[in-house]
C-alpha cells in the first residue's frame, strides 16, 4: 500500500513464510514480514485472532516485532504455545496487513525406540517386516537401511 497524499508505505518483506519447525531445546525468532514508511507498528495473533501475550519464559513478541518462542523441557510442551498456527499485522497512517498465516510446531528433543514389528511366516515363504517408528518423531525419521546382526540386508 502507498499513499501519496500521506508519504507513507506499508508492504512485505518476505511473505513466502508458512511453517516454522524448531527444536524444543533451541526455541526459535520468528521475524514478521512486513515493514512500511513511517515505521509501523507490529501484532501477532493466534489463527483465531486472538492476540498473542508475553509469557515470561516461554514467549515474547520483541520490540521490532520478532515472536521469540524460548527452550522447553518436554513435560512443558503447550499445543497453543508449541504447535498452533500464528500471524502478524503491520499498520501505519497507509493502513493495516495481515502476514499469512505461519504454523510454528516445535520437535520435542527426547530419546525414541525404532523396533520392528514381530512377524510369522512358514519357512519358503514371503514375511513382510515393518520399522515402527514413534508417531512424535516419524515426521522427521528416514529408514535408510535393514541390517540382521549388524549386517546390511540388500535387495
Amino acid at each position: 500500500v502507498f499513499s501519496e497524499e500521506l508519504h507513507s508505505s506499508l508492504y512485505f518483506v518476505n511473505a513466502s513464510l508458512q511453517e516454522v519447525v524448531f527444536a524444543s531445546t533451541t526455541g526459535t525468532l520468528v521475524p514478521c514480514p512486513a515493514a512500511g514508511i513511517p515505521p509501523v507498528t507490529l501484532r501477532w495473533y493466534l489463527a483465531t485472532g486472538e492476540e498473542i501475550y508475553d509469557v515470561p519464559g516461554i514467549r515474547h513478541v520483541h520490540p521490532n516485532g520478532t515472536l521469540q518462542i524460548f527452550p522447553f523441557p518436554p513435560s512443558s510442551f503447550n499445543n497453543l504455545i508449541h504447535d498452533n498456527t500464528y500471524y502478524c499485522t503491520a499498520e501505519n497512517p497507509s493502513g493495516k496487513i495481515r502476514s499469512q498465516d505461519v504454523h510454528i510446531k516445535a520437535v520435542l528433543r527426547e530419546p525414541y525406540t525404532v523396533r520392528v514389528e514381530d512377524q510369522k511366516a512358514m519357512r519358503g515363504n514371503v514375511a513382510v517386516f515393518k520399522c515402527i517408528i514413534p508417531s512424535s518423531v516419524e515426521a522427521y525419521i528416514t529408514v535408510v537401511s535393514w541390517e540382521k546382526d549388524t549386517v546390511s540386508l540388500v535387495s
